[in-house]
Formats: structure tokens, sequence, C-alpha cells
């Protein structure tokens, strides 16, 4: 069923073992963050435009053969690129600025009724994201939300190194993530929530006995209406062909994962820098 642009929660038991899980791009944010955090990147000449030209070839091939193994390894191995060298202050100094002037006025309203009403009802609230986990802890802390599970850059004495720790954050790896935090956090996954807006949410939002799928993809409104799971549509209706946002959303994951890294090919000319 699909509720109206100012839909709230009808009702949430307030209890501790509750946890609700938020996608974040296109789930709470409109459009890609990393894509808006790249761009503050750049305005403040962390790296140049022919770098954003170069992945976005890769990030147009990504789009095109799907997401494969070998097609997410290839536009991580890019973004990464991007970002290697930069300190990890800095990047999170450009984060909050770009939430002030950017982010935080494309948050959709109805989804953050929805994340205020597990917060009232003292549930856990995390932000499960592919983007950088330094993007995802400032979100989760503007929004009053408990943590984020995110992607995770390497970084020494403070310096991205262009290597990741763990894997992208992104499809199967998100429920994977998500039963480890209700395992050592003993969150009820049963009673708990999850939201999403892509196929590729389908995994994480299995994962929860309360899936909800926000501003669905149109893979993700077919599964939900043959699953009978909740569906919201919080999207203004002139937005709601989405075109283009599959890329947006492509180019996002990279860049954000990337987020860290130009200036630390400069700090890391060393051994260490074998991106």
């Amino acid at each position: 069923m699909s509720e109206p642009f100012d839909a709230r929660p009808v009702s949430l038991v307030p209890d501790t073992v509750t946890a609700a899980f938020f996608d974040v791009d296109n789930t709470i944010v409109r459009g890609a963050s990393s894509f808006h955090m790249a761009r503050g990147l750049h305005r403040r000449g962390f790296f140049k435009a022919r770098d954003i030209a170069r992945f976005a070839v890769h990030t147009a091939r990504y789009v095109t053969m799907g997401e494969n193994a070998e097609a997410i390894d290839r536009l991580r191995e890019r973004a990464l690129e991007l970002i290697s060298g930069h300190s990890v202050d800095d990047v999170t100094a450009v984060a909050e600025q770009v939430y002030d002037e950017v982010l935080h006025d494309r948050i959709y309203p109805g989804t953050k009724a929805l994340l205020d009403a597990h917060v009232a009802a003292g549930h856990q609230v995390w932000l499960v994201t592919a983007s950088p986990v330094e993007i995802g802890d400032l979100l989760a802390r503007r929004l009053g939300a408990t943590g984020c599970i995110g992607t995770c850059a390497e970084h020494r004495a403070g310096v991205y190194t262009g290597r990741l720790v763990g894997d992208l954050m992104h499809g199967r790896a998100k429920a994977d993530a998500v039963r480890t935090l209700a395992a050592r956090e003993g969150v009820d996954l049963g009673r708990s929530y999850a939201y999403g807006d892509s196929a590729n949410d389908v995994a994480i939002l299995s994962a929860v006995g309360h899936p909800v799928a926000i501003n669905p993809d149109g893979h993700l409104r077919r599964h939900a209406r043959a699953a009978g799971w909740t569906t919201h549509e919080f999207r203004d209706r002139r937005r709601t062909a989405r075109r283009g946002a599959s890329v947006a959303s492509a180019a996002g994951l990279a860049w954000g994962l990337g987020l860290a890294a130009r200036a630390a090919r400069r700090a890391y000319r060393g051994p260490a820098a074998d991106v």
C-alpha cells in the first residue's frame, strides 16, 4: 500500500530490542549524498574536474554492466584513486559544511518523521549505507540516530590511504552487517524495521520483520507489492520519474568511496602508497 507524502507511522511499540535500519540515498536524502559531498570537495580544490569526468566514465560502465562483483571492484578502485591522501579532519570539516549548505534541505520530511518516531519509541536507529561511514556518521548525529553502518576507507595517522577496510556496504553486505549488529546489540530482527528505495535493498529489507519500501524503484516496487510490504512515496510528484537516478546513485556511491583520496597521493608517495 502506498501512503501520502505526509504519512506517519501508525503505531510503534516502545521497547529496547527493536531497531530501525535506514538506507540513505533516495530514502533519507534526495539524490546521492556522496555526490553532493564530492561536489563540495571539488569546489574546495580537493580534486579537479577531469578527475570527476574520468570517474564518470567508469560509473557509466558500472550502470551498464550491472551490479556484478567485477564491476563493483573496478568502480571501487577508481573511486579510491580519487580520494587517496586527504586528511580525515579536512574531509569531516567539509562534510559538516555540505550538510548545512545542501543535505539539510534535501532530507525527505516523510522519512524524517518515521525516523523521529522510532527515536521517540526508544528504538535503536541505524543508517546503513554504501557511502563512506564519515558521511553516514554525520547524518546520524545530525538526525538524532544511534549510529551508522557504512563503507570504511582506511586511514593512517589521520590520512586516507586509498584502501578500503572490508567490503562495500552494499546489497547483501548490508544484511550481513545488520545481522552482526543485532547479535551484538541484542536486537530482535523479527520486531525490527528496515527502509530502502531500490532493488539493492531487498536483502536488508528481507532480514527484518517490518520491511518498508520508500520511494521505490520499479524492481523494488514490484517486489514489495508481491511480498505485501508497505510502500511510502515521499518524492515530489514532479520527481517520481527518477530519470537518471541510478546513474546519480552509482556516481555518488563511488565518489563517496573516494571521498578522501587525492591528497593522500601527495602525502603517501612512499612505499605505503601502493593504491
